[in-house]
């Protein structure tokens, strides 16, 4: 582990878990599960806590709904012990990615690639 991981890994929270996160997830935490992103669910022992620890950068989005209605408590089982019935139309969950190279940017878009000419709209110009 070099020097640049290890100060990281002491100072940020947003690079998975720090240290203290760690020994504390040792010492309380009880493994519920995990995703297929390969996020670990914890609670206390005694259930009255719930969190995760993030496989790669700590984004909110990158839980999928089951997990995060375990996590919030809307439900008492996590989905390895009572999955959620899925739709026949329900795609599968996707992380936010605004602000990335793969966010979506609609038909017209500045940000595209290859914006679309308007032809409905003639910008004004001074005389």
């Amino acid at each position: 582990m070099s020097v640049k991981s290890l100060v990281l890994r002491f100072f940020t929270w947003w690079n998975s878990e720090t240290w203290n996160t760690q020994f504390w997830t040792w010492r309380n935490g009880q493994k519920v599960g995990e995703d297929e992103q390969g996020n670990v669910f914890y609670q206390t022992k005694d259930g009255k806590r719930r969190w995760v620890i993030y496989n790669g950068e700590s984004e909110a989005s990158r839980i999928t709904p089951e997990w995060h209605g375990w996590l919030h408590y809307t439900w008492d089982e996590p989905p390895t012990k009572a999955p959620l019935p899925h739709r026949p139309w329900e795609k599968p969950h996707l992380p936010n990615l605004t602000g990335t190279g793969e966010a979506y940017r609609p038909e017209g878009s500045i940000y595209r690639a290859d914006p679309a000419k308007r032809s409905d709209y003639d910008a004004w110009q001074p005389e």
